[in-house]
This record gives structure tokens, sequence and C-alpha cells, in this order.
């Protein structure tokens, strides 16, 4: 499989070194990136052909990656048009459904949305992929080669639930990130330093997660397991379910699906 990626950002070198480390050809990947010293950047670090602007030899490849801001993806796709010959147009754009860059690309339909995480930069990504109904398995298979070369990978029925998606996944780090911070800052209140606080809010949720991820068991069922009665466990929970936690966590991540909804008309906007 040969592979184009337009667009040289973050999500573009996490791909091409993940499918490098899956014994993936450098001399078939190439990249369109308008920044010369993005383009150095990636020359130097992967041995793959970067250009500045699309070219024969660019659109020479099985399958595009879109990997371009979501705001760029109109501008950058104005090259293509008329010039795709069956090739698999693969986007990571978050918001960007498959009907405007069909439009943009003259009606071409052998489209596959994806929505990955930050998590990609390590491996450690959950990618939802959705394809048009015209892409055939094949060419999901190849769709499904790129994205798990950054981590696990999950097929949607329908690309209306892109949305929860992004809300779930694509915006989930921040929400974990978010309850890190708020759980090192109440070790510090408590009295430990700013890297002892760190190390013990890390390594709980390290393990937690490994314990979950590893457990035959319910989430539900591991948190009673943790909760002694009338222990400090109870205590927090009974603190946690006072302050209405888990209502505010569902209205957040409700409110990014919105969001992404909002932002999808915005952006498919001609």
């Amino acid at each position: 499989m040969r592979i184009t990626f337009i667009g040289g950002g973050n999500m573009a070198n996490a791909l091409i070194g993940g499918l490098l480390a899956q014994g993936f050809s450098a001399g078939n990947m190439q990249v369109v990136e308008p920044y010369a010293e993005s383009r150095e950047r990636l020359g130097a670090a992967f041995a793959v052909r970067c250009v500045g602007t699309v070219d024969a030899a660019a659109l020479d490849c099985d399958t595009l990656v879109l990997a371009v801001k979501p705001q760029q993806m109109r501008v950058a796709l104005a090259p293509l048009g008329g010039q795709l010959k069956q090739q698999l147009v693969v986007s990571i754009a978050a918001g960007l459904r498959l009907d405007d860059i069909s439009r943009w690309l003259g009606g071409y339909g052998r489209l596959v949305r994806t929505m990955p995480n930050m998590a990609a930069t390590i491996g450690k990504c959950i990618t939802s992929l959705y394809a048009d109904p015209s892409v055939a398995s094949s060419a999901r298979d190849d769709a499904e080669r790129v994205l798990s070369a950054v981590g696990t990978t999950l097929w949607l029925d329908n690309e209306a639930q892109m949305d929860a998606v992004t809300a779930i996944s694509g915006s989930g780090p921040a929400y974990v990130f978010y309850f890190i911070e708020a759980i090192e800052a109440a070790a510090m209140q408590l009295g430990f330093d700013a890297a002892a606080a760190r190390k013990l809010t890390m390594e709980t949720f390290l393990g937690a997660v490994q314990l979950a991820d590893q457990s035959t068991e319910t989430i539900s069922t591991l948190r009673q397991q943790v909760t002694s009665k009338g222990g400090t466990t109870e205590a927090a929970l009974q603190s946690f379910a006072g302050s209405a936690m888990a209502d505010a966590i569902g209205l957040g991540v409700t409110a990014a699906a919105a969001r992404s909804r909002e932002l999808g008309d915005l952006l498919g906007r001609d």
C-alpha cells in the first residue's frame, strides 16, 4: 500500500512513525506539507518524500490520508478535485462530514472518516472509523491498517455516532487530565509536595486503569470492591455524589457532543 499524507502535523507524524514501527516501508509513504521547516523535519525523522504541493507523484498512491486542520481542509482539497482515480481517502479531521468532503472533491465517494485522539503520539490511541457505504471491505481493511498503527480501532454503524465519539474519546484525554489535576491539587492541600503528589496520583491512575482493563469484573463491581462500608472511600464517594459529580460529567460530555454537531454544520458550509 502506498500512502500520501496531506498535512504533516502531529497526527501525521504519529501515523508515519507507527507504520514504520510495524515494518511499513518509508519508500511507500510521502507527505504534502506547505511549510518547509516541517518538511525538513519529517524528511530527517522518517526519510519519507516530502513536497510542498500536490504533484503527480503524490497522487500516485493507493491511500490519501487527510491530516490537515478542519478549517484548512477545503483549501487543501482544492488541488485534488477531479484528480483522484480510485484512491481511498481517509480523513482524520475532527468534525468534517463525509458529504462535505465528497462535495469538495467533486462528488468523490471512496471515503473513510476517522476520529483518533492525542494518545496516538504514544501508540495508545482508540480510533473510531466510519466508511461511506460504497467503500469495499478491502479498502476498509486498508484504512484500519493505517489507523491501527497508533492503537486500537472501532468501526461505527452510522456517521452520526462520530459526534458522540468526539465527545467521549476525542476529548476524553482532557477529562482524564482534568481529574488528575484535581487529585494532584488535593494531595498538595493535604501536605504533599508537587513531585510526591504527581507520583501518588499518576501511579494510582495507571494501576487502576490496568486493573480495570485486565479484570473480567464490571467497573461498578471493582468500585464496590474498593469501597468498605463506613470507610474512607465511601466518605469520598458520598461527597462526590452530594456534589452531583456524575451528573456534571454526563452534562459535560453531552455538551461536547452538541458542540461537535455545531462545528460539523459550521465547517461544512460552502
